[in-house]
């Protein structure tokens, strides 16, 4: 079992929020009892880089609250104190004094981390405005493609000149503003490269006509994008059934606080601990209305034979004693559950499989790949597809796992640890990219959780 091969944890990658950034591995004991807790889960990943950026182009003051405290939103703080913003942060509060669009600080480096919406969004931003920068990232985002997004801007006004790979990060940004008009970008590839155009558009000298290029992967982050530019005073308007945006006006700092949701991705590893221990399991300010697309996976877990509660400002999810299997599901909109289901469907009653989830190899890892590699560690029989996968149930036998520096690869798999003891994760410390304290809540709800 120790001579398995782990991937090399990228620790530049992680931030002084990082809980366990020098623990090797984590070994995990099942709960002795039934998991059954009423939870608060940090804010949306996804909806806290959003906010804090647009807080910082805006005109006037923003009050965020429900912060998500992560290696990714530390390194968005982080650039923008590189860039002169001042952030004031206390607990999950950050007091933002927007630069209305003008980056105090026109020079210097740029470090993104790991965080993909930070790589995808900053550009932009900075472009529309003036200075010259270097950007860099983590050895696994500086292998992550930037072509699509900044080769249009470029086409709008924007310098940019690469280091190692063309189309990927290092690189160094030239901005003089952008002027708007017209722009065109594949929607296949990524759902960010739309988004942090569309987060731009604000800035630019006229106003900006997206027009995107077949079928968006994961419309609902763009959708996501669109309504949190609305917080901010952004006028947009859609045509063509979405495939052209029209974006103008500037950008206003809100009157009130903005709330940021619970993160819904994070949500689901604890839902799923309730499905897979019959246990119970509400998150509190969280409802079926949000625009985070991984709320999908409560439908799936009532497919499985769990109970769901729904009210205003609250989900819980009750567990069964065996969960239910023999069906397909299509990951493509909520693509991020797709190794959450992979490991429910260890112990389902029978096979499911998971498609339209081709986009996931480029993450953190393959992701796809990825799963399957570790699931057949513990005896279980996997099909690889090149859009998913389909797991056979199974008895997993203890292994030393790897989550090839992927937080969601870590968190997914332990929970097999809820129902298989021995279950050992190598490099612990990658949860901190979204949830810095996973291991300390596992251990709050009843896992025995030792280091080593």
């Amino acid at each position: 079992m120790d001579n398995q091969s782990t991937v090399e944890p990228d620790l530049e990658a992680r931030s002084p929020w990082s809980n366990y950034k020098d623990k090797p591995g984590v070994i995990l004991t099942p709960p002795a009892v039934d998991i059954n807790g009423t939870l608060l889960i940090p804010g949306s990943k996804s909806m806290t880089n959003r906010a804090l950026l647009l807080a910082a182009v805006a005109k006037g003051t923003s009050r965020l609250e429900g912060v998500l405290r992560s290696d990714d939103s530390y390194w968005c703080l982080n650039s923008l104190s590189q860039l002169g913003v001042q952030v004031t942060v206390e607990g999950q509060t950050a007091v933002v004094e927007g630069v209305n669009g003008r980056w105090p600080r026109q020079t210097g480096e740029i470090y993104v981390g790991a965080a993909g919406t930070l790589a995808r969004f900053l550009p932009g931003l900075l472009a529309a405005g003036n200075g010259e920068w270097r950007i860099r990232g983590s050895k696994r985002m500086s292998e992550r493609p930037l072509a699509p997004l900044l080769q249009e801007l470029a086409a709008l006004g924007a310098g940019i000149a690469y280091e190692d790979r063309e189309g990927c990060l290092p690189c160094r940004l030239e901005a003089a503003g952008l002027r708007g008009g017209n722009a065109v970008l594949s929607g296949s590839v990524s759902s960010q490269f739309i988004s942090g155009m569309l987060m731009c558009a604000p800035l630019m000298e006229q106003a900006l006509m997206l027009h995107i290029e077949g079928t968006v992967v994961q419309r609902e982050y763009v959708e996501m994008t669109l309504a949190m530019m609305r917080m901010f005073g952004i006028e947009s308007t859609l045509e063509d059934n979405g495939q052209k945006i029209l974006v103008r006006r500037a950008y206003q700092a809100p009157s009130t606080p903005i709330m940021l949701e619970p993160d819904v991705s994070t949500c689901g590893y604890f839902w799923s601990l309730a499905a897979l221990t019959n246990g119970r399991i509400r998150i509190q300010g969280i409802s079926r209305h949000t625009l985070q697309p991984d709320i999908e996976l409560i439908t799936v877990l009532e497919r499985m034979g769990c109970g769901v509660v729904h009210g205003d400002d609250f989900i819980e999810v009750c567990g069964t004693k065996e969960l239910k299997g023999d069906f397909t599901v299509s990951m493509g909109k909520w693509s991020d559950q797709t190794l959450t289901v992979a490991a429910l469907a260890v112990f389902a009653d029978g096979p499911v499989t998971m498609i339209d989830a081709a986009h996931i190899r480029h993450h953190e890892c393959d992701r796809i790949s990825a799963i399957c590699m570790e699931l057949r560690k513990m005896g279980i029989q996997v099909d690889e597809h090149h859009d998913g996968l389909t797991v056979y149930p199974g008895i997993p036998q203890p292994a030393l796992l790897n989550p090839h520096d992927d937080h969601r690869m870590a968190m997914a798999l332990a929970l097999i640890g809820a129902r298989v003891p021995g279950i050992r994760i190598a490099d612990p410390g990658c949860v901190s990219k979204t949830c810095p304290d996973y291991w300390d809540r596992l251990e709050r709800l009843g896992f025995g959780v030792d280091w080593g």
